[in-house]
């Protein structure tokens, strides 16, 4: 246990922790379960910087914060993509995203990351929290309550004793939250999260400048999508062994899909399979997606040439168009921040949309293949220095 009296005062230099959510805002569109408006403001260079994102509501910093608790790694790329990575003290599942993450960063020049060895959060341990001792706990306090061993109460005393918390993830897809936070509890889109995070980091000019790489992905992306009719039919897939193997939605709202939403490609199920369900390979058949996407495929202890030969040597998965077609293709995280989604955006559109956009490249293992130049839908090297150097 922390050595600190939890009756003393906390000696983070924040102001306020409230659970009033500002009305009006930074962003506009957020929904939410109350259907107010979400938002936040903010003064730049984190002087006395305030910020209001649900579900904790208005929370003001007098300097930003350098340290940050993670818990998923959506908050984690936030905070690294806020020339914060060296300064993240927790993540879920640290090596095994660490060395996924990598295979994107090494295409961003001077730029690096190291998540190795941090404290493993996914059931977060409170005493943990005191020690570690964080700025800011960039994680969603409705999600930490559902864990066992944590209360409202728990979440109360480690905004007062160590730092606020700040950070959402029931937008992941607009799951429901527990009773006790569902009023007035708003849905964010990454990069409208995103944009209240840098303001509180005080580093609303990175945010601009990453935001601005990314809008020109998408008009690039818009201006070469075929018809819908034209599209391929598409399905998400996971397994660790290719005996049970999981099917994941493509379309629906909330941050999980800002890779492949934007995409619009035809979902082999048609609806007919929750995100996150079962299937076996006679429902996968029975879809006989044109492109399968191979969710965590990148990841270099994942073998993607095992994957492939498993689908082959499978007598009915062998049928299905995407494997007879050679069109399986691996995929990083759905829990994607700003860094990773401008990846995914490019790495997906040239797998669905190989005619408009470049083939993606025959990739096997290792990291992110060097495009060429000309083949790039974003500029590495902008995206490399918002991360690295003051804008």
């Amino acid at each position: 246990m922390s050595q600190r009296s939890r009756d003393e005062p906390t000696r983070r230099e924040y102001v306020k922790y409230g659970t009033t959510v500002l009305a009006g805002g930074l962003l506009a569109g957020c929904t939410g379960g109350g259907g107010s408006d979400g938002g936040g403001s903010g003064e730049q260079d984190g002087a006395g910087t305030t910020v209001s994102m649900s579900p904790v509501g208005e929370v003001s910093f007098e300097s930003p914060p350098e340290t940050v608790f993670t818990r998923l790694t959506h908050h984690a790329d936030m905070a690294f993509a806020l020339g914060r990575g060296e300064g993240i003290t927790a993540l879920h599942a640290p090596e095994y995203y660490d060395g996924l993450w990598n295979q994107f960063v090494e295409r961003l020049p001077g730029v690096s990351l190291d998540w190795s060895g941090l404290y493993s959060s996914w059931e977060p341990d409170k005493e943990t929290l005191y020690e570690l001792d964080s700025d800011v706990h960039l994680a969603d306090p409705a999600w930490v309550t559902q864990i066992e061993g944590w209360t409202r109460e728990d979440i109360d005393e480690i905004a007062e004793n160590v730092a606020p918390w700040l950070g959402n993830s029931l937008s992941d897809r607009h799951q429901e939250p527990p009773t006790a936070w569902a009023e007035g509890y708003e849905y964010y889109s990454l990069w409208e999260q995103f944009e209240l995070v840098a303001t509180a980091f005080g580093e609303t000019a990175r945010f601009e400048e990453l935001a601005a790489v990314y809008e020109e992905l998408l008009a690039t992306i818009d201006s070469g999508l075929p018809p819908e009719e034209q599209r391929p039919t598409a399905a998400m897939i996971s397994s660790g062994d290719m005996e049970t193997i999981y099917a994941y939605t493509l379309s629906n709202p909330g941050f999980l899909t800002a890779h492949t939403r934007p995409l619009g490609p035809r979902d082999a199920f048609e609806g007919a399979v929750d995100s996150g369900a079962t299937v076996d390979y006679e429902t996968l058949l029975e879809a006989d997606p044109e492109v399968i996407l191979f969710l965590g495929g990148m990841e270099p202890e994942t073998s993607l040439p095992d994957t492939r030969a498993a689908l082959e040597s499978n007598p009915v998965a062998t049928e299905i168009a995407a494997v007879r077609e050679g069109r399986v293709y691996p995929q990083g995280a759905r829990y994607q921040g700003p860094i990773l989604n401008l990846f995914q955006l490019e790495m997906t559109a040239k797998q669905l949309y190989p005619e408009a956009f470049g083939e993606w490249p025959a990739y096997e293992e290792g990291p992110y293949p060097e495009l060429p130049a000309e083949e790039r839908l974003f500029d590495r090297e902008r995206v490399a220095r918002a991360i690295a150097e003051e804008v």
